[in-house]
């Protein structure tokens, strides 16, 4: 262990109006795992895209195996052994796993005829190495998300990588998936594969990890024995302050009832009933594929209803279409923020305002003295941390980009607001005032749907649980009831 694979040194990286990294120092040893560690906005990202080649450093050094690396884009990092392993998997959804694994790289019989028998081989041999077993010749989009995260663990292997970095590996997979993968962690370990592990599940880290190295605002805070470090330690190096309640939970009076929904059946959804109250935040929750997702979808008019009604204020509403339920008041703050949460390309202002822009108009025109005053206000009650409005959402950290898709709801100012998955791949001072946010929509008599996998903030945040299993509603626990047996039961199907 005490064999160091990998040093970066002094490492530093600006950009315009942002210092992402300020002399930031870090090594890995052969064979470890090593956590990396800090709120969004903190430099992971920064750090582990410099030592990939996807970003250059301004300044400082990488060592690797005793050499002085010139990592200057993705390339030159492989050569260096360094893969990295992205929480959006950049595989090509219509090809099948083996073409995604030597994409790029396919075995040649003559000229460019690619030997696909060979092709196979050597991705059987992968996967075999892996102890994972699959159909080579299925295109990825028909696996699974645990299933995809094994392709493009093969095709780092694929490529002789010795560093594998893991960003935020388990955030979309079930507890059982989630042992397996440690399982493989621990089996590439003992073939002297080294780990950078990014996670905001701070519960994994003394599981899996070896040591940990804390970054806050671009600086390097320290690193120590995860043996020694416990959570709260961990918290207060993350956000340089003690976090007395990492869930905050609101409490507020709770009303009449101001959604229903009555029998809801889609092809995956089977006679769905709940309600919420205003001032109440329920909880949908259960496994992956239980259906809570595709709830929200119907209910939003993106999936169509085969049968079942909605109802609000107590009068039945037809919603068919995303912009029928954005007139009947329902806001919708998806699971995946990046393909369908916000534009990448475009600003912090305009992503705030694009839904909503007739209030901002005068005359036909946009009022830039209107748009900037409701921005500026949801940057500053949001705590959005960007250079400017004006810089591009894509830029900005996971915490950061939710709050500006969060503030593009709130500037709709919804009754009813679905919220699939708030916190997944926040750090945990993002989480708390993800919370804060939610208590305050609740205290101004709206209803807070909160779909959400993780039993621990359901147990804190939610009024009232709804648990589904394939499809059907399972159980409804009053928040005084709430314990987590109880909600794994039906969530399980009892």
């Amino acid at each position: 262990m005490n064999d160091t694979i990998l040093r970066m040194e002094h490492i530093s990286k600006s950009y315009p109006g942002v210092r992402a990294l300020d002399d930031v120092s870090f090594d890995l040893r052969r064979g470890e795992v090593h956590a990396l560690l800090g709120e969004n906005g903190a430099g992971k990202s920064t750090l582990v895209k410099i030592l990939s080649g996807v970003v250059e450093r301004d300044s400082g050094d990488i060592i690797v195996d005793g050499k002085a690396a010139d990592i200057t884009d993705v390339n030159s990092a492989r050569a260096c052994g360094v893969s990295i392993i992205h929480q959006e998997l950049n595989l090509v959804s219509g090809m099948d796993a083996a073409e995604n694994i030597f994409l790029g790289r396919e075995p040649k019989l003559f000229g460019n005829i690619i030997d696909k028998k060979t092709m196979y081989r050597r991705a059987a041999e992968l996967m075999d190495m892996l102890g994972f077993s699959m159909d080579l010749k299925k295109p990825v989009s028909n696996f699974s998300v645990a299933t995809r995260q094994m392709v493009e663990i093969a095709k780092a292997l694929s490529l002789n990588a010795n560093i594998l970095i893991m960003d935020e590996p388990t955030a979309p997979l079930t507890g059982v998936e989630i042992r397996d993968l440690f399982d493989l962690i621990r089996s590439l370990k003992k073939r002297g594969i080294s780990i950078i592990y990014i996670s905001h599940r701070l519960e994994e880290i003394p599981e899996i990890c070896d040591r940990a190295t804390v970054l806050r605002d671009g600086r390097y805070i320290g690193t120590d024995d995860v043996d020694k470090l416990d959570r709260a330690t961990i918290i207060t190096m993350m956000a340089g302050r003690v976090l007395k309640d990492l869930f905050p939970k609101t409490e507020v009076p709770i009303g009449e009832t101001l959604f229903e929904v009555k029998g809801l059946s889609t092809p995956l959804l089977k006679d769905v009933s709940f309600s919420v109250k205003r001032g109440e935040i329920v909880a949908l929750t259960g496994l992956i594929g239980a259906g809570r997702t595709e709830t929200a979808r119907a209910i939003f008019g993106i999936d169509p209803i085969q049968s079942g009604k909605l109802f609000i204020s107590g009068r039945e509403v037809a919603i068919r279409s995303p912009a029928e339920a954005i007139r009947n008041g329902i806001g919708f703050l998806t699971e995946d923020r990046k393909d369908q949460g916000f534009v990448p390309l475009m600003s912090v202002k305009e992503n705030i305002t694009l839904p909503n822009l007739k209030p901002l108009q005068k005359s036909s025109v946009v009022s830039s003295r209107r748009e900037k005053a409701v921005v500026d206000k949801h940057v500053a009650d949001l705590r959005i941390k960007t250079p400017s409005t004006r810089q591009s959402v894509k830029f900005l950290s996971g915490g950061n980009q939710q709050k500006v898709v969060l503030a593009k709801w709130l500037n709709l100012d919804p009754d009813i607001i679905i919220m699939d998955e708030p916190t997944r791949g926040i750090d945990v001072g993002a989480k708390a005032e993800i919370y804060h946010i939610m208590g305050e929509i609740a205290r101004r008599g709206k209803a807070v749907v909160m779909i959400s996998s993780e039993m621990e903030e359901v147990i804190a945040i939610a009024d009232r649980a709804v648990v589904l299993f394939e499809g059907k509603v399972t159980g409804e626990v009053e928040r005084g009831d709430f314990n987590q047996e109880l909600l794994m039961h039906y969530a399980m199907g009892g």
